[in-house]
């Protein structure tokens, strides 16, 4: 499984704006949706009018119902938005792993993000810790995501180099470690701890607020703008490490900021939503069968595309069963894995190896 050769890049053909147009369009509907859908329905004009005047716009009608525009701004919106940037930040960190690994099943879980983040939270929910109050849970998945990235990228260093295989076998050896200690941690917890530890590994938007969304848009912000300086790099590495490194590229030094970025996309949204699978894995590599294995657009058009997934995915969960709420990171994997064995039936056929 190596790097998109250029003759493989140039048959592919970039459809453009054209996609982007349609990846927002369709999560503008959806967002619209998904924030209007629930025990107390709200049209989606209705939504948008109070999404207007809720940001000083006297456009559009106001929510009908008593209650519909306080639930909105209270729950919806919030939970929306925090499926709208967790899903970004999922799909663009897939993207760039898949790219600075030259590998299409390379994802988050990889560089050991999602296991010590369940570690951090899972640490502190047995400890009973609330030095944060409703913020400990999210700080210690965030802290310990992120060590256990630096961890997994300093073990696979060796005379100041990082192979891509050692560092991709450190972190399948570190996540092994990560999920013993979190199956002893969910042994010795008590009943109401481990009810806790299980919805937060299953994944869910059910805890949204606006300061929720507040904490991780910053650092989403930041792991984009990173991943836009990197994009150029990044396809000159698909051409090899050595051709790479001969046209300027330090490859050691990507390497690093793209796991760190990925360390901070990534360890802020699940500090959040809890463990939320095949989102980094299938939307880039999905993205790349159609609009090919250039960075700058992948890049944006993953997020788009993660963006809209996460927030299908949680109106799904939602509304699927009444008066119920199914895990969001079930239902993803679920979803995701038969896709992405269909994706990997359907490139093997078509090119006899990986897109």
């Amino acid at each position: 499984m190596t790097a998109v050769s250029l003759p493989a890049a140039r048959t592919r053909v970039w459809v453009g704006w054209p996609l982007l147009v349609l990846l927002a369009g369709s999560l503008v509907v959806m967002t619209l949706l998904a924030a209007g859908s629930g025990q107390l329905a709200v049209p989606p004009d209705e939504v948008l009018g109070s999404f207007l005047h809720g940001i000083g716009l006297d456009l559009g009608p106001m929510p009908s119902h008593p209650q519909g525009d306080s639930a909105l701004w209270a729950v919806r919106f919030p939970r929306v938005g925090l499926a709208v940037v967790v899903g970004a930040c999922l799909a663009v960190a897939g993207a760039m792993l898949q790219g600075v690994f030259g590998n299409p099943l390379a994802e988050p879980a990889v560089v050991g993000v999602s296991s010590g983040a369940a570690v951090g939270a899972c640490a502190v929910i047995v400890g009973g810790v609330s030095v944060l109050g409703n913020w400990t849970i999210a700080a210690a998945a965030f802290f310990g995501g992120l060590v256990t990235t630096v961890l997994v990228y300093a073990l696979a260093r060796s005379g100041g180099r990082t192979e891509v295989v050692t560092l991709v076998l450190t972190g399948i050896a570190v996540n092994a470690v990560a999920f013993g200690i979190i199956a002893f941690l969910t042994f010795v917890a008590d009943p109401g701890a481990r009810e806790q530890i299980v919805f937060w590994q299953l994944g869910s938007l059910n805890g949204a607020t606006g300061p929720a969304v507040g904490a991780v848009l910053p650092l989403a912000v930041a792991g984009m703008v990173i991943a836009a300086l990197v994009a150029r790099r990044l396809d000159l590495l698909a051409l090899g490490e050595g051709p790479a490194r001969h046209l300027g590229v330090n490859v050691e030094r990507l390497r690093l900021v793209v796991v760190l970025a990925v360390a901070m996309l990534v360890g802020s949204g699940v500090a959040f939503a809890g463990i939320v699978g095949f989102v980094g894995l299938v939307v880039p590599h999905l993205i790349r069968m159609i609009a090919g294995p250039a960075h700058g657009p992948l890049l944006a058009a993953s997020a788009l595309g993660g963006a809209l997934v996460l927030v299908s995915a949680d109106l799904l969960a939602r509304t699927a069963v009444e008066n119920a709420e199914l895990p969001l990171g079930m239902l993803t994997s679920l979803v995701g894995g038969p896709f992405f064995f269909w994706l990997l039936r359907r490139t093997r056929s078509r090119h006899g190896g990986w897109a």
